[in-house]
């Protein structure tokens, strides 16, 4: 396996995004497809009817499942990179700092982590700049 780095950070899990996903948008397609076709035939147009919001209800689950397990690990990641951050300083880290951030911040190494985070929170650098200022990357493996 590669060391991780910023180009090459973000995850992509097969099955989650390119099987799963990709299904859901034709069951889509194919149960509006099924709706239209049905309009005229009474008898076919509930089960069409009912076919396209179930669809819709799995797809709004499957974002939702992934939005609430990303909070979920932001909210872990939070704790331990303020754990780091007191373990290194003594204080906790600068409130003004986001989820986002605080998110970002932990592939800095130990070495830059601190003086990062009081940058990142001084002058408000998107989590995206804050990847980007890392000089000695510190891979997560864990989040999806």
């Amino acid at each position: 396996m590669s060391t991780q780095n910023y180009a090459n950070h973000r995850k992509l899990d097969t099955t989650f995004h390119l099987i799963l996903f990709p299904i859901l948008v034709l069951t889509l397609i194919g149960a509006c497809v099924n709706l239209y076709h049905s309009l005229d035939d009474h008898q076919r147009l509930y089960s069409a009817a009912l076919i396209l919001v179930l669809t819709i209800c799995v797809i709004i689950l499957f974002f939702l499942a992934r939005i609430f397990a990303l909070k979920a690990q932001d909210r872990a990641i939070r704790a331990d990179e303020n754990l780091r951050y007191f373990a290194l300083t003594g204080k906790l880290l600068d409130p003004r700092l986001t989820v986002k951030q605080v998110v970002a911040l932990r592939f800095a190494s130990d070495s830059e982590f601190v003086a990062l985070a009081v940058r990142a929170a001084g002058e408000g650098l998107t989590s995206d700049d804050i990847k980007k200022a890392v000089k000695t990357w510190r891979a997560d493996e864990y989040r999806v």
